[in-house]
Parts: C-alpha cells; structure tokens; sequence
C-alpha cells in the first residue's frame, strides 16, 4: 500500500522535527506557486511525527511563514512581469463575479478553494492591496490549519496511535473532499453566470 507518511518521513525524517517543519514549508511553498500539492494532508502527517500542542504551534508558525513566501514570491514576479491585458480582463471578470470580490476572497478561498495562485491574482486585481491580501491569506490558513491541528489532538488524545492516525487522515480527506466540492460547485455557478 503507498504510504505517504511513511515515504515524507524517509526523506525529512532523518533530519529530526526541521526535517518535517522543511518538508511542510516548501509543500506551502509550491502549493502557492506551482501546481496544489495537498497541504493538509503533509500538515496532518507532520503532526503525527509528535502530536503535542508544542509541535503543532511549530507546525503553524511554519505553515503561515511558507504561505507568506509562497504568496508573495509569486506577487512579486507576477508585479515584474507585463500581464497581457487580456489575461487580466479574464481574472478581474472572474473575481468579480464571485460574490466576494475583494481580498476576503482569500478567505474563504481557504475553505472553498476557487482562486488558484493568489499572489497573481492580487497582484492583476487593481482594486487589492497586498497588505489587505496577505492578512486574509493568513488569517485563512490559520483558522483552517488551526481547525485541521486541533482536531489531529483531539483524535490522538481519545484514541491510541494508529487509530488516531486513521481518524485524523479520515477527517483530512472528508476536510478535503469537502471543500473540493463546494469549491467545484461555486466555480459553476460562476461560469454559468458568465456564459
């Protein structure tokens, strides 16, 4: 059977607790500047490595500075670079057809994800302010990384070792599923809106 955990901790696991705080942070990483990589599921496995309250405050701390790097490296090329209009017009439109138009949209993006590459999208939108931008990213992650970690305890505290690991990866998946889904479903309202 494919091990995730097994496999993120023969490559990060050598290194001891940095090893994984790493290993989570360029996950962060590339999910904000390249292609979704399943943050919650590398968060949950990091936690298992030593689900103590310590370790998922090390864990945050490392998820918000990886969605500060991931967000604003990406705004930051995206300001360098001539958008053609085009591009542009197509990702205000789309903005503004989503019932939040503004940065907030960033937060729930967390939960509904309809937004890929925020740091470009905030960067396109003349109306977005990166400050305002980068506050609802973080205090996005933070509430549902926050959510995701408290209930990693709240499983390894009732239950023992692996059944604690399978409630926690049982909840990430309905986490994730769930949030696909509403995330897939506003994304057809909106095109149907736009069509």
């Amino acid at each position: 059977m494919f091990d995730v955990g097994e496999i993120v901790y023969g490559i990060f696991g050598p290194y001891g607790a940095a090893g994984l705080l790493l290993c989570v942070m360029i996950i962060f990483i590339i999910d904000a500047l390249i292609m979704p990589t399943l943050p919650e599921l590398f968060t949950v496995i990091a936690y298992m490595y030593n689900p103590s309250p310590e370790w998922a405050l090390m864990i945050m701390a490392t998820i918000l500075l990886g969605e500060f790097i991931g967000m604003t490296s990406l705004y930051l090329v995206v300001e360098r670079i001539t958008v053609p209009k085009r591009i542009q017009s197509i990702a205000t439109r789309y903005v503004n057809f989503l019932i939040i138009g503004d940065e907030k949209l960033l937060l729930v993006n967390r939960f509904a994800p309809m937004i890929p590459f925020a740091g470009a999208f905030v960067s396109m939108m003349d109306a977005w302010t990166y400050r305002r931008a980068l506050k609802y990213l973080l205090t996005g992650a933070f509430i549902k990384y926050g959510l995701i970690l408290m209930m990693s305890g709240f499983f390894f505290r009732i239950f023992s070792g692996p059944e604690a690991q399978m409630y926690t990866l049982a909840f990430v998946a309905v986490f994730i599923i769930i949030s696909l889904v509403y995330g897939g479903m506003r994304q057809r309202r909106v095109r149907k809106t736009v069509s």
